[in-house]
């Protein structure tokens, strides 16, 4: 045990089963549960623990665990509901910083084997240990303790055996690798999926707070679990009533004759707290608190309730929620309705968003398999959503309504996954982020939360949306056709007006809309009425029939020139005389058609509706033009992120982050505050992770001025120099720098000018040879609170705010993510060789992304890097000029299981 150790939080995460625990560091007050921890264990389970039966082992192992601290041991233990059920140790032997190598022990309670206590202790204390520079871990266990050998070798870690008589030596490598995460990221998806089966799949629910009057939150709850289809046993609990709505009353949850698996608390705020331990000790696994209002300190006791006692919690301040599985239909909303039973699983976190959602998907025919209002989210998340749908065999489509990501790292992964399977939407809450204006560096100016929202959101492959409105716009295509393998659209109308307005909403939403062949022409002509246009749009006339708008509608879907078909349509007279239903010509065929179709009808009165297709399926059919557009725009978005490799992690080399670790706690030890780097530390830790800086040199007077400008001039005979001070950050703005310096004279001449006007504030100046001509670009990443590292790039210079020709991406970069970084700003025709000019070295580009990337994951206090301006060229890429601010932060693991 260390102050370290000490100083680290508790934490709460699932075991297999679904059951929640509590991981701790053991503390001196232990010694006396550790000691009966091990007392308890059969005589076989000891003798595998300490190679022998000795019962003395059992004090010996509990005094070693509550000593008083000391370096490079650590101790975790996990607790059920007070009890003891697990401890795992690590011993290093000395000091953490001395040494790479520690043992690892780990025992488990009778009774408690094969529910994952060990395994999730070892991920625990393989986190700790990575913290503490900790790169092996070894184990000895006896050749017969199966379980234990089991454990280490399924961890997803490499691991080698060696054997030792009786004994195996275990060696375990602690490499966070993509095998590691994922074997991690499988554990915690089944836990999490068994803690929501008492929350989605409940035999036997109970509403408190559900009374006799008219109108109130929990009489409606109860009344939509009676209509909703519920099959399992129901019970309301109040103390003033014998029954509400038929369904008998009880005092208290403690007199039930039933314990729940959920509960659904409707009680004034002040109650909750009570109501929730009520339910604890009774043994209820799930809560929905529909309550709103709770101040701090009765959320806190809800919560710690909740984490005590194992429930999964839904809310507060929340809708409720529901199933529509057969058979197994809950609906605990106070909605206005039941929801139509469906194949969208739907997460929200406001209610208001949540009834809009429900209302649109029962409308549109889609309707729900499970509605989760979030509300203020103290535990269930989007993130155990989306991994309930992954695996419900219903779901097909998910609707997200996220204000807040607890964490967003965790997330991204389950996305990436979840997405390759259903389509993920959300609508994209919270763009605004006025706190910006104070942003000081390039970097942190460009990093709003759009964008930092937008890097999970591209990254994830989750479509994201701008409103309800285009969420349940988008879901319908979705829903009903195939993904538009790309941008390429062509228009059918029976009006060159609405053609006119399709084709600009196509081009706004970057659609293209290509010429066609003179063949497919030839085609169309054969088959429409004198007259029609045939361009893109095609202007079918008013004259056209059912049958030839059918026939050009299919012949378009088998021509390979596009990806999509938008039919715009407006009622005429002339289709009125001859009894042509044009809509007929969109629905008529669909099962046969490759590609996606559309219908944009002007004089519709719902923004998108379902028409039923001749073959038992259906055709989206929108009100405006803009609306069809964005949603087949964002289909031929999937399509392509779909069609993308998944992208790695790559390997770099001459990386030394332990170097970079000692630099960043030396610079905190003297700087306790944190702040900007000088100019040579920022150089060790560019130097770290292999980033090219161009040469350079410190002054402090004219006369090492003159000297360092000697040694840089072999590079050109020209040189610069930029003042510095702790907190400059915008040089040319001060004008604190002097360009193109030749000889002596104008050296001497130039610190003199820098020294009196920042007389009081300079330290020093900064010497480097003149870059050569090339691209100007802007590199930098920025340290988000809730988001992680954010890597920025674009056009640099001075006037790179001006421009704001940026993209971003969250750390780690993947290879797939730094070139769609490159190559997504405006500025990236200049990088890639556009006007016949020779491309700059984009290798090297990429390289310098990716350490950067690096950089920042590695580093927690990296606050914000500001790389501006990073010279291109086609021989290579320099940082010509770099700012790096830490502050004082420990190092969290984003991938460590643990509930909120």
């Amino acid at each position: 045990m260390t102050d370290d150790l000490l100083d680290r939080p508790t934490v709460h995460a699932l075991l297999a089963d679904g059951t929640t625990v509590c991981i701790r560091p053991v503390l001196p007050g232990d010694r006396g549960r550790l000691q009966g921890f091990y007392e308890e264990m059969s005589p076989e389970n000891l003798r595998l623990r300490f190679f022998g039966p000795s019962r003395r082992s059992a004090a010996m192992a509990a005094d070693r665990a509550c000593a008083p601290a000391r370096p490079g041991y650590r101790a975790l233990l996990a607790e059920v509901e007070g009890r003891v059920i697990g401890l795992a140790e690590y011993d290093s032997g000395g000091d953490d910083g001395g040494k790479e190598a520690a043992e690892i022990s780990i025992a488990v309670a009778d009774g408690l084997h094969h529910r994952g206590v060990g395994t999730l202790l070892a991920e625990h204390l393989v986190s700790a240990a990575r913290a503490a520079g900790i790169t092996t871990f070894t184990a000895y266990a006896l050749s017969e303790n199966h379980e234990v050998l089991r454990l280490f070798a399924d961890l997803g870690l490499r691991t080698c055996r060696r054997f030792e008589g009786p004994e195996v030596r275990c060696t375990i490598h602690l490499d966070q690798d993509e095998t590691y995460l994922s074997a991690v990221e499988a554990r915690g998806r089944a836990a999490d999926v068994a803690s929501l089966l008492p929350l989605l799949r409940p035999s036997c629910v109970a509403v408190v707070g559900a009374g006799r009057t008219p109108g109130s939150v929990g009489r409606a709850v109860l009344h939509h679990l009676r209509t909703g289809g519920f099959t399992g046993r129901l019970f309301a609990v109040n103390p003033k009533v014998s029954s509400v709505l038929g369904v008998p009353c009880h005092p208290s949850v403690a007199a039930l004759p039933a314990t729940p698996d959920l509960v659904i608390v409707a009680v004034p705020a002040g109650a909750v707290p009570t109501v929730a331990d009520e339910c604890g000790r009774a043994g209820v696994r799930a809560l929905v608190v529909v309550t709103a209002g709770l101040d701090h300190t009765q959320a806190e006791t809800l919560l710690t309730a909740c984490r005590t006692y194992g429930m999964r919690l839904v809310g507060p301040n929340c809708l409720g929620i529901c199933h529509t599985d057969a058979g197994l239909s809950l609906d605990a909303t106070f909605a206005a309705g039941h929801p139509r039973p469906g194949t969208a699983g739907v997460a929200v976190q406001s209610g208001g968003i949540g009834i809009a959602l429900l209302d649109g998907l029962s409308r549109l025919g889609i309707g729900v398999s499970s509605f989760v209002s979030l509300g203020d989210k103290y535990d269930v998340s989007g993130n155990d959503m989306l991994q309930w749908w992954e695996g419900d065999g219903r779901t097909d489509l998910a609707l997200l309504h996220l204000e807040s990501f607890g964490n967003p790292r965790a997330f991204s992964r389950t996305a990436r996954r979840v997405t390759r399977r259903i389509p993920v939407l959300t609508v994209d809450a919270g763009r605004t982020d006025a706190g910006r204006k104070a942003a000081a560096s390039h970097t942190a100016a460009a990093a709003t939360r759009t964008m930092t929202r937008g890097a999970l959101f591209t990254q994830a492959g989750i479509t994201a949306t701008r409103s309800v409105g285009e969420l349940l716009e988008t879901a319908a295509l979705f829903r009903t056709q195939p993904l538009a393998e790309g941008r390429r659209v062509a228009i059918v109308t029976n009006a060159g007006g609405a053609g006119v307005l399709t084709a600009d909403a196509c081009a706004e939403a970057g659609l293209a809309l290509p010429p066609l062949t003179p063949a497919m022409t030839g085609e169309l002509l054969a088959v429409l009425p004198d007259g029609a246009a045939l361009g893109n749009p095609v202007d079918a006339t008013a004259a056209v029939s059912e049958a030839q708008l059918t026939e050009c509608v299919d012949r378009l879907t088998r021509y390979s020139g596009i990806d999509a078909v938008i039919v715009a349509l407006v009622p005429t007279a002339v289709a009125a005389a001859t009894g042509d239903d044009l809509v007929r010509a969109v629905t008529a065929t669909p099962g046969r058609r490759a590609r996606p179709v559309i219908a944009v009808r002007l004089e519709q009165d719902q923004s998108v509706r379902l028409l039923p297709a001749a073959d038992g399926g259906t055709i989206p059919s929108y009100a405006e033009p803009q609306a069809a557009a964005r949603a087949l725009a964002h289909a031929a978005g999937r399509a392509a992120w779909l069609a993308r490799p998944a992208g790695a992690v790559p390997v770099l080399d001459h990386v030394e982050p332990e170097r970079a670790r000692t630099v960043v706690e030396d610079y905190l030890t003297r700087e306790s505050d944190g702040g900007w780097l000088d100019p040579s530390t920022c150089a060790d830790l560019l130097a770290s992770y292999g980033i090219p800086q161009i040469p350079w040199a410190w002054a402090e007077s004219e006369d090492e001025a003159v000297r360092a400008a000697d040694r840089l001039r072999g590079f050109d005979g020209r040189v610069v120099m930029k003042a510095h001070w702790p907190g400059l950050l915008h040089k040319s703005e001060r004008r604190a720098v002097h360009l193109d310096l030749r000889g002596d004279a104008q050296i001497r001449a130039a610190f003199r000018d820098l020294e009196t006007r920042f007389a009081g504030l300079m330290t020093g100046v900064v010497l480097q040879p003149l870059a050569a001509r090339g691209t100007e670009l802007f590199a930098g990443v920025v340290q988000d609170e809730v988001f992680g590292p954010l890597v920025l790039f674009g056009l640099g210079g001075t006037a790179t705010e001006v421009l704001a020709d940026h993209a971003a991406r969250l750390a780690p970069l993947t290879d797939r993510d730094v070139h769609e970084l490159i190559t997504s700003p405006r500025c990236a025709p200049l990088l890639l060789g556009a006007n016949g000019n020779t491309p700059v070295d984009l290798g090297e580009l990429e390289q310098l992304l990716l350490r950067l990337s690096r950089m920042a994951a590695d580093l927690p206090q990296l606050a914000e890097a500001d790389f501006n301006p990073v010279l291109a060229t086609p021989g290579g890429v320099t940082v010509l000029d770099a700012r790096i601010r830490l502050l004082p932060r420990r190092p969290q693991d984003p991938y460590l299981r643990r509930l909120r």
